[in-house]
């Protein structure tokens, strides 16, 4: 199939390969313009672009994509196909109505649920035990149309967002085939979406990070796991930012913020329910390092209070 890809991030590189990789003609790929990164403020290109250029792909990278310019070239670049993943835009219904077999978008999620930006940390934030991916056609409303093929995969208690983001990438690249193959030979299934299991997984941001030791463990241990790499959960010592990377559930119990124990390999703090023993974090200015690293350096003791 001829077909244009929109996608940004690394989730979308595994479909664009698998794509590439399966012999389909690739037009075009479109992507979010570059992002001034670090301090320095230098561009940098998305993954998507970066691959697509390996790949020796015409680019283009609209601001808005809605601009009347861009669906006059998507109609002379003539896909079959538009394959959408995390692009980062909503397509206008101009552009929704150009491909003959439709625009289809790989969603992580087992759609109805966890329609919208950040459904792989919110399904591990709320300690789901499956989660997949979806093929659909694309709509008017944000993550709405029709279902075509999905793929599940059980969530382990080990998935970090990072984790469980690269084996759904895996995971899509292969469904999009699926659907590819199927809306071609026209055995494609089109299933609706039933609006009362619909769930919304909203945009990630900095302020979700900050601990609250109020919580259960539980529920602290799988935001640690949801927000690696990024936004990344955070606490405070002694005044000192320090981000957690691992932490593990024990029974113990105290005033919620109290480290309650230091050993030589961690330190575990006490939270609503349960405690957390921090087993990896990234003290402020510092690389990511195992906390027996960390306590090398610095001492702590039983009272010590975390978030302040």
């Amino acid at each position: 199939m001829r077909v244009v890809f929109m996608g940004t991030p690394e989730f979308a590189v595994a479909a664009l390969d698998a794509i590439a990789g399966a012999g389909h003609e690739i037009a075009a790929v479109y992507t979010q313009p570059d992002k001034a990164k670090g301090r320095s403020g230098k561009l940098k290109p998305p993954p998507v672009k970066e691959r697509a250029l390996e790949l020796e792909i015409p680019v283009f990278q609209p601001e808005r994509l809605r601009d009347p310019e861009n669906a006059e070239k998507l109609r002379e670049l003539q896909p079959e196909i538009i394959v959408v993943a995390a692009y980062g835009q909503i397509l206008p219904e101009e552009i929704l109505a150009i491909p003959p077999f439709g625009c289809v978008n790989i969603h992580a999620s087992l759609l109805p649920k966890y329609r919208g930006a950040a459904p792989i940390e919110r399904s591990i934030l709320d300690g789901e035990a499956k989660t997949g991916v979806t093929t659909m056609y694309m709509a008017k409303g944000l993550d709405t149309g029709d279902m075509l093929e999905q793929s599940e995969t059980e969530i382990l208690p080990t998935d970090t967002g990072e984790i469980l983001t690269n084996r759904l990438a895996v995971m899509g690249g292969e469904l999009i085939l699926s659907t590819m193959e199927k809306l071609k030979n026209q055995t494609a299934v089109r299933t609706p979406q039933k609006e009362e299991e619909a769930t919304y997984a909203k945009m990630l941001d900095k302020t979700m990070g900050r601990m609250d030791f109020s919580l259960p463990a539980g529920v602290l241990e799988r935001s640690v796991r949801a927000l690696t790499p990024w936004p990344s959960a955070y606490t405070f010592l002694e005044g000192k930012q320090i981000k957690i990377y691992e932490a593990e559930v024990t029974e113990q119990s105290g005033t919620p913020g109290e480290i309650i124990e230091v050993t030589k390999k961690y330190f575990t703090i006490a939270c609503g329910t349960g405690a957390l023993k921090i087993k990896k974090l990234q003290p402020e200015g510092k690389k990511p390092m195992d906390t027996a690293a960390f306590l090398n350096g610095k001492k702590l003791e039983t009272g010590m209070i975390a978030g302040v």
